[in-house]
């Protein structure tokens, strides 16, 4: 018997536990359960980006100025992103957590989608540590991924392996 399904509210709360003050994003139709369970805490704030490689330069800046981000976009946007976690984001050693949506990711390795195919090499070879949630029982890893992203000092990524579950 597999466990309940990944609630984005559940995430949300560990957002809200981890002193998570704004959430750089690109709105997609797979992150709506997310974005609307971020907007009724108010106490995180929404920036929306055009592009997935304005995420990592918005959420140093945010850092910069004192507060505690985290970017959430799509495998293939993290692609886009490489310059930008290269240069910010390792180049700064900014403690960055970015959920990464694992889009195409099939449990079983075998997958014609070459986002999915490509994310964990891609991570790999910046040196970025990730985590990886599929189940609800999964969301202590978020906690960990904060902490390694403060211990290292360089950003951290949680891959999000499925689609929310209906709150």
């Amino acid at each position: 018997m597999q466990p309940a399904g990944l609630r984005a509210s559940a995430i949300v709360n560990e957002l809200v536990a981890q002193g998570v003050t704004h959430v750089v994003t690109l709105p997609d139709s797979e992150t709506k359960f997310m974005y609307d369970a971020i907007r009724r805490t108010g106490s995180i704030e929404i920036i929306p980006i055009c592009r997935e490689g304005e995420g990592v330069p918005i959420a140093a800046g945010l850092w910069a100025a004192g507060k505690r981000p985290v970017v959430i976009i799509q495998n293939s946007g993290l692609f886009e992103s490489g310059d930008a976690l290269r240069g910010l984001g390792i180049g700064v050693n900014l403690p960055l957590v970015m959920f990464i949506g694992y889009r195409g990711y099939t449990r079983h390795g075998d997958t014609p989608d070459s986002a999915a195919r490509y994310l964990e090499p891609y991570l790999h070879m910046w040196g970025v540590p990730f985590f990886l949630l599929e189940y609800e029982t999964d969301v202590d890893r978020i906690k960990l991924a904060f902490s390694d992203a403060e211990k290292r000092s360089s950003p951290v990524a949680v891959l999000v392996g499925v689609e929310y579950a209906e709150e």
